[in-house]
């Protein structure tokens, strides 16, 4: 259980300082000490601790220096660091946070406000990895639909992006758009639950084949289930409508303009746009001339026409996401 609890390194050039902290923090932590500068920028590279304690006034290299090269380094940039120091003027205090430092504890300590502050700071990184992995997860389920379905991981990319760019020229927001973006690799995770002899078929599909298939909308929604979660509140609604149509011929519940929820509107023409440009087991890729006068013919059809401008006007910003997201 030890080896569960998170490891701080503290570092100070005084013993007796390292004793306080260590007295403090032992029974909730991992520890380990550093008397410099050099030494603890050793034990970060052998095992990278959760957060560092960091004196300032220290000889060779203040802590202000070592904070700096933290930051300055990819590998070390994230872990948090907290000034606990003498210096208590308020000009010290803004010069550690300019050095990259979350927070500035002064010397004398307090069990009580050491306490608080370690505890504080590692559940943000906590909450911040738990993001980052509940991101990875969506993205892995959503490459997993992809592969079933005869597509590449690269699609997910794609259109993903494609969706971002769109959502901002629609005016969402930049917090709105990234939220797609994490959000749009989730569309056709209903494909899972697809049988194979129905979602491989080389050929077209029977009018029953067809009514099972358009059973992944809800499948995905399903699969997704109801959640706390704005991200995942947005992947569920992306899943259920990305194939409704702007004049309701779509499914699985055949909504129609502005009841269709605007990511779902996104998505569907983002998708689109990268399944027509890309090779498929059973197509050549269209060529961007011919894909644009498809959509056009589309335009109060199956896309909102407003979605089908804002493509054309930023259409060279999606061709170099495009490039730079090449199936393999």
């Amino acid at each position: 259980m030890q080896d569960l609890k998170p490891l701080i390194l503290v570092v100070d050039d005084e013993a007796a300082n390292l004793r306080v902290l260590k007295q403090i923090l032992q029974d909730e932590y991992q520890l380990s000490f550093a008397k410099s500068g050099q030494e603890a920028l050793r034990l970060v590279g052998q095992k990278r601790p959760d957060l560092i304690l960091l004196d300032i006034m220290m000889p060779d290299m203040t802590g202000l220096d070592l904070c700096k090269m933290l930051k300055a380094n990819a590998q070390s940039a994230a872990i948090p660091v907290i000034f606990v120091t003498a210096l208590s003027d308020e000009a010290d205090e803004a010069t550690g946070f300019a050095a990259g430092a979350v927070d500035y504890i002064t010397k004398p300590v307090s069990s009580a406000i050491v306490r608080a502050r370690v505890r504080t700071h590692l559940s943000l990184v906590q909450a911040e990895e738990l993001k980052v992995t509940r991101l990875k997860i969506i993205q892995r389920l959503g490459r997993a639909a992809e592969f079933k379905d005869n597509e590449t991981g690269m699609h997910v990319m794609r259109m993903s992006h494609y969706a971002k760019v769109l959502a901002r020229a629609y005016g969402l927001g930049e917090s709105h758009a990234d939220m797609l973006l994490h959000a749009a690799p989730m569309h056709d995770i209903g494909k899972i639950g697809i049988a194979d002899h129905i979602l491989l078929k080389p050929g077209k599909l029977t009018e029953e084949e067809f009514e099972v298939m358009k059973t992944h909308p809800q499948i995905g929604a399903d699969i997704i289930g109801e959640d706390d979660s704005l991200l995942m509140q947005m992947a569920r609604t992306v899943a259920l409508t990305h194939h409704e149509k702007w004049d309701g011929s779509g499914y699985p519940n055949g909504l129609s303009g502005e009841a269709i929820p605007v990511e779902g509107r996104i998505v569907a023409i983002a998708d689109v746009f990268d399944a027509l440009t890309s090779d498929r087991p059973y197509k050549k890729a269209w060529s961007i001339e011919d894909t644009l006068r498809l959509m056009r013919e589309q335009k109060g059809r199956h896309f909102e026409p407003l979605l089908v401008e804002l493509l054309e006007q930023h259409l060279d910003t999606i061709l170099d996401i495009k490039q730079t997201f090449v199936d393999e």
